[in-house]
């Protein structure tokens, strides 16, 4: 067997150069050591669900809106320059959130972010694809981007152990952020490392960023008129943004189920839930490490990614349900146990639906169909996310799961992707 076959993938593409500085991305990505304190820094702040709602969906507004010209921002500067603005951006949201001490600046902090994310996750995406499409590997898009995922979730599971160990020594939450600054600074580096014709075509016209809304409308109301392509955006950015704004509630469940432990009695709370989120939050990333890896082979399958797809958000969103259940009983263990079921789900089905999405759009549009799917899934994101927040903090965290879980099933229901093909074929979007 030869050296090329050995590091030949089991979706059959090459494990090159390049495949390991995709997974290297996003491995260093993942180290965000706050990420599984979030919400426990936002209550210990003394925010209650509404506020910290109102936060989530600030982030998510200020993507939605940042990411409209960035797509501007990276033809004329180039995908790598774009995405080296982006980690800076998220710098400054780090320094911001570890100094902020009024809800203000916390808003600050979360603009950022948004400004981070915004010019982050389209860019990257859109330098996959395009090396795929350079290796004539497009029919393997759920195989590539579920591996290089992989390694994102590997390196969430490693940030979950160092942000406990963080958190444990320290004895606070807010440094965790100035830690974050580390890798961050290492994936800009290794991102200017890219090649050269992963920039993207660079543009020199007269486009402003009126004209980069323009365009971006003008293809969401191409994309509104097409059935197909409506229900494919819709139904991945619905599970995406139903988990994008739960997911951090795990964090409180994991709070209750440490302080009702009968070990660990002699460590202050703090530290105890430290323990708790570092262990668990590492056994779930590898979890979901294992799901993106093998989206790819589910995929497979099946003739029709609709039926995977649809089952996985209706099955999402059920897990919801009963483990607001759980929790509303106070049988945390359980609660946590089905909210696991959420996080894999979304990495099982991710790549499944980027896939899916971007079959059914014209290739040369596809930044803007990524970035009108991007705008659904911020936009499923905020509504989600006051609607939670405001419902959790008047009926308690365990009944606005499950009346947010069973609203999202129903809307589930209601996009539900055709299982037929050849109905599918007269819905395709017009070239």
């Amino acid at each position: 067997m030869s050296g090329s076959e050995r590091r030949r993938g089991a979706g059959g593409f090459t494990k090159d150069l390049q495949y390991y500085k995709f997974c290297a991305y996003g491995f260093l990505k993942n180290l965000r050591f706050y990420e599984p304190f979030l919400m426990l820094f936002f209550l210990d702040k003394g925010l209650t669900y509404a506020q910290i709602g109102g936060l989530y969906a600030a982030r998510e507004i200020f993507i939605n809106l940042t990411e409209i010209p960035s797509g501007l921002m990276a033809d004329t500067l180039g995908r790598r320059l774009t995405m080296v603005i982006s980690f800076l951006a998220y710098i400054v949201a780090f320094v911001i959130f570890f100094a902020a001490e009024v809800y203000l600046l916390l808003f600050f902090a979360m603009a950022f972010y948004a400004f981070g994310d915004a010019f982050r996750t389209g860019t990257h995406k859109a330098m996959i694809f395009d090396y795929l499409a350079s290796r004539g590997w497009d029919h393997l898009k759920a195989h590539y981007y579920g591996h290089t995922r992989s390694w994102s979730q590997r390196g969430a599971a490693l940030s979950a152990l160092i942000a406990a160990a963080l958190v444990f020594r320290q004895g606070s939450y807010a440094p965790i952020f100035l830690f974050t600054i580390i890798p961050y600074t290492l994936d800009l580096i290794l991102i200017m490392s890219y090649p050269k014709n992963l920039d993207g075509p660079r543009q020199t016209s007269d486009r402003t960023v009126a004209d980069e809304f323009r365009h971006v409308f003008r293809s969401l109301a191409k994309s509104m008129r097409n059935p197909a392509a409506l229900r494919a955006i819709s139904n991945q950015a619905l599970y995406t943004g139903f988990y994008k704004a739960a997911k951090d509630y795990l964090q409180p469940i994991l709070q209750t189920f440490a302080v009702g432990l009968p070990v660990l009695v002699a460590l202050a709370t703090q530290e105890r839930t430290a323990i708790i989120i570092g262990i668990v939050y590492s056994l779930l990333y590898l979890l979901t490490a294992g799901a993106s890896r093998r989206s790819g082979r589910l995929a497979d399958r099946f003739g029709n990614l609709a039926a995977p797809l649809n089952s996985t958000l209706l099955i999402g969103v059920t897990f919801g349900i009963l483990s607001g259940v759980a929790h509303w009983l106070t049988v945390s263990g359980i609660a946590i146990a089905l909210y696991i079921g959420i996080y894999i789900l979304e990495n099982l089905r991710k790549p499944m639906g980027i896939a899916y999405v971007t079959e059914r759009m014209d290739k040369d549009s596809l930044a803007s169909a990524l970035s009108v799917e991007s705008q659904a899934e911020t936009l499923f994101a905020a509504a989600i996310a006051l609607l939670l927040g405001g419902l959790s903090s008047l009926l308690g965290l365990g009944p606005g799961l499950i009346l947010v879980s069973a609203m999202c099933g129903i809307v589930g229901l209601i996009i539900r992707l055709p299982a037929d093909p050849a109905r599918e074929a007269d819905l395709k979007i017009e070239k």
